[in-house]
């Protein structure tokens, strides 16, 4: 079995624990170990100026989304038809009862399967929940919108009445011929 042995930091930290610390009579202090040479310093290798490929711009991702506020790239007109419960929902996800997780899976599926088959407006129900702070469907919806996966889906959020904060109205992107979301 090897021997463990202090390195130079740890006997330095316990004689200044031990320093005030009176030996018993007929003992002594143990000597400081000697300081070791400090290692020479070698000089760095020269080094090539290599510079790495540069790397393909990525897509800025789609902003986050915010319920109840106007998103870019819509227009007025638009904007105040879903704001106000006008652009009619082609599908509605009720959430009420459901627990929190089966509630996120639920809309996951819902918001992909809405986006692959080119549906524009949909509605979820979440509940108002207690008030004033309100249920907690309501609460994670938005951080469910703002997911990776969700984001480059959704172009905009809103309440259909401002009494009702318990449903949302969606407004899809739509997609490109080739299957991919305008963003």
């Amino acid at each position: 079995m090897r021997e463990k042995r202090l390195n130079q930091a740890d006997i330095a930290l316990w004689r200044a624990f031990t320093a005030e610390i009176k030996p018993l009579f007929g003992h002594q202090r143990p000597p400081a170990p000697p300081e070791p040479a400090p290692a020479p310093v070698a000089a760095p290798p020269a080094q090539l100026a290599i510079t790495p490929p540069p790397r393909p711009a990525r897509p800025a991702p789609p902003p986050e989304i915010r319920v109840g506020e106007v998103p870019g790239g819509l227009d007025r007109k638009r904007w105040a038809a879903l704001r106000r419960g006008d652009m009619r929902a082609e599908r509605t996800l009720d959430l009420h009862g459901r627990r929190v997780a089966e509630a996120h899976l639920v809309f996951r599926a819902f918001l992909h399967r809405a986006a692959a088959e080119g549906i524009r407006s949909v509605t979820v129900v979440t509940g108002k929940g207690p008030q004033p702070e309100g249920g907690i469907l309501q609460r994670e919806l938005p951080h469910w919108l703002n997911a990776p996966d969700m984001r480059p889906l959704v172009l905009g959020a809103a309440h259909p009445h401002p009494t009702n904060s318990g449903a949302v109205n969606l407004l899809l992107r739509r997609r490109r011929t080739n299957g991919t979301p305008i963003r």
